[in-house]
């Protein structure tokens, strides 16, 4: 006859066994619980010290940047008043020259011609053109150019303003040297990084060493060579216009030609006003429209962001659901409902996502077309501010000159500044 086999040994009741299992699971969600705890704070830690040690370095990044942009906008200036004092120098030789072969002056004109053509090569891209302004100054100087007489003698005035155009030179070339060279330490500093490998501690890295100068006196040098130098080039200019500009009465040919070219002038000023209208029409058009697309990319990252919220949710339902125990875990109408609206919710963030983009893509190209029509918008501005200088330029040619008053400021060497306030004058 067969018998039960029976294990010794202590037998647990039901109630223990789920006893047990919940103090488990509760054991287990209070040690996860600590633990995440303790990985946030040294995370909140992490970030903290990294956010702090990186706004250091981005500060002094930008600050290098920014010392660099100043010593080299300084270091392009000296570029540019040397380059203007060798031009004057160049010029001023060739009007000693000039004055030594003793050639007839017809200069005013000459000048004013040589002047619009040498603004209106400020023009920028499209607008360079080889339009019939040009073509007319051109012939403009040809014929003051066979109209040249006699030259009246000052040998002397213009060899002594060339030594002080030298000695200007001689300044600014310095102090050009030493910003190339400041420029330099500056550009290696901005280079380095934790990974460079000619970094290393220094002995008292944060003195004050000898010979330096506050920025202010750092500024002020630089302006006063500047301004000493362009002081020699207007001193310069003025020799030269009182050399060359003993004018001889005009004949018919050179009235006829400037009659012609102002008459071209104003006919291409009339065009590029009409152009600019056009632009900034259709540029307030385009940032009304940038304007309605950025509202709707708003309000798709908004509606996207709450979309994202309500999949959280369902994904939270779901896995939280997966801890019934047993026979409780059945695929119930819950558990199909949630799946279904994980997948609808997937599925409409993903149209949101794409619709998103599509609308990215389509401010941007606006972005785009806005930048190219406000960069072509600048150029006919400053096309016309250059034409309207020229036709004030060309008031020379029929004011006298003890009682011409320039309306503005009719001859800069720096041709290529931007316009001021980034606003049209017209004259």
């Amino acid at each position: 006859m067969a018998t039960l086999s029976v294990k010794s040994g202590q037998r647990f009741t039901l109630p223990d066994w789920h006893t047990n299992s919940h103090l488990i699971s509760a054991d287990a969600e209070h040690r996860r619980s600590a633990s995440h705890q303790v990985r946030q704070e040294a995370q909140a830690l992490r970030n903290e010290t990294n956010n702090q040690t990186k706004w250091d370095e981005h500060d002094n990044h930008t600050r290098l940047v920014e010392r660099i942009s100043s010593v080299n906008r300084w270091k392009e200036t000296l570029d540019k008043c040397l380059a203007d004092i060798d031009a004057e120098i160049d010029a001023l030789a060739k009007v000693k020259e000039a004055a030594e072969r003793a050639l007839q002056a017809k200069n005013l004109p000459l000048d004013v011609s040589i002047e619009c053509l040498t603004l209106r090569e400020s023009r920028r891209a499209i607008d360079v053109v080889r339009d019939p302004v040009e073509e007319e100054l051109q012939k403009e100087v040809k014929v003051i150019d066979n109209a040249k007489r006699e030259l009246q003698q000052r040998v002397n005035d213009v060899f002594e303003q060339l030594c002080l155009l030298q000695e200007a030179r001689q300044q600014l070339s310095c102090d050009h040297r030493r910003k190339m060279e400041a420029l330099e330490i500056d550009r290696v500093c901005l280079s380095l990084n934790v990974n460079s490998p000619n970094i290393s501690f220094k002995v008292n890295p944060t003195r004050v060493p000898d010979g330096s100068t506050a920025l202010d006196e750092w500024e002020q040098n630089s302006q006063c060579n500047k301004e000493h130098a362009e002081a020699e080039m207007k001193a310069s200019t003025e020799l030269r216009e009182a050399t060359v500009l003993a004018i001889a009465q005009t004949n018919n040919e050179l009235e006829a030609q400037r009659v012609a070219t102002e008459f071209a002038l104003r006919k291409r000023i009339r065009d590029l006003e009409r152009a600019y209208d056009e632009l900034k029409w259709q540029e307030q058009n385009t940032l009304e429209e940038i304007a309605e697309m950025e509202e709707e990319i708003r309000r798709l990252e908004e509606d996207l962001r709450r979309k994202m919220q309500d999949l959280k949710v369902a994904h939270t339902r779901l896995e939280t659901r997966t801890y019934r125990p047993n026979m409780e875990l059945c695929r119930d109408q819950v558990q199909y409902g949630l799946t279904d609206e994980v997948r609808q919710l997937e599925g409409t963030i993903r149209a949101l996502k794409q619709k998103l983009a599509e609308s990215q893509g389509a401010l941007d190209a606006l972005y785009r077309q806005l930048h190219r029509i406000q960069t072509d918008a600048g150029y006919k501005a400053n096309s016309l501010v250059l034409d309207n200088k020229c036709m004030d330029t060309r008031r020379k040619l029929v004011v006298p000159a003890e009682k011409f008053v320039p309306e503005v400021d009719t001859f800069n060497r720096t041709t290529n500044r931007a316009l001021e306030n980034g606003q049209l004058e017209l004259a």
